[in-house]
């Protein structure tokens, strides 16, 4: 299957689909958040000015987070580091950008920084389902060739049939974000518990999800460095949920 990745040109310009997606999940998570910000009485123009920065952090974070486990190949070549437009971006990278410069302009409108987690959480695995669509326009992210006859879902990518793991994660990611929807209606919550969910639920696809990949980033030639990022993560945030709820933090709003 042979897709062309750009919708049009304008002059020197190549208008993506893997752009118009990111800025179509921006935009839609952007819209729920602030939503949500305007029913837990938060103010908007406070939490809106703090999303404006934290999404360029994001885009920032990810591009390192993959330079610094290629450096292989970029300190050869410097002049791609800043070269988004060949590929290459890690979401492990954009969370941890966004949550550390989020933190500091949440806590200099004083806003609680759990409580805000909790908002945009869906906004953000939403995106990310959105966002994998993307990896399929530009035939990237995809699994280990496969018999179509046992995987006819298989997909004809690179010479042959195989698994859409960017169409696996977006699946697991959308019902991530009704799960979400769901239990960020429980009265019995604690500040974080969702975002912590997030977390937890997300890694745990990703972990099983990235062992069929082709394309991982790995730390040595057995380990993929998602894998080992995703295994952190869920014993981070379960530890977490466990330490806030045995210390009997104020439920979810207050």
């Amino acid at each position: 299957m042979k897709i062309d990745p750009v919708v049009f040109t304008v002059g020197p310009f190549a208008i993506r689909w893997y752009g118009i997606l990111i800025a179509s999940a921006i935009l839609i998570g952007t819209f729920l958040a602030l939503r949500e910000v305007e029913k837990q009485g938060i103010n908007a123009d406070h939490f809106l000015n703090t999303l404006i920065v934290a999404i360029p952090a994001a885009f920032i974070g990810a591009r390192l987070y993959y330079v610094v486990f290629n450096w292989d190949y970029y300190r050869q070549f410097p002049k791609e580091i800043p070269a988004t437009w060949h590929g290459g971006m890690a979401i492990h990278g954009a969370l941890l950008a966004s949550l550390l410069v989020g933190y500091f302009m949440l806590k200099k409108y004083k806003i609680n920084f759990w409580q805000s987690t909790d908002i945009v959480a869906p906004s953000i695995v939403l995106g990310q389902a959105i966002g994998r669509w993307g990896n399929f326009f530009n035939q990237e992210a995809y699994g280990y060739p496969v018999d179509k006859a046992q995987v006819p879902w298989a997909m004809f990518i690179d010479g042959a049939y195989r698994h859409p793991t960017f169409f696996y994660e977006s699946l697991w990611n959308v019902g991530v974000f009704l799960f979400l929807l769901w239990i960020r209606r429980k009265k019995q919550l604690k500040c974080g518990d969702v975002f912590l969910s997030y977390v937890i639920l997300y890694s745990v696809g990703r972990f099983f999800i990235e062992g069929l990949r082709t394309d991982s980033l790995m730390l040595t030639s057995t380990l993929r460095a998602a894998q080992v990022v995703s295994v952190m993560a869920i014993l981070a945030a379960g530890g977490l949920i466990y330490y806030r709820h045995k210390r009997n933090e104020a439920p979810a709003g207050e």
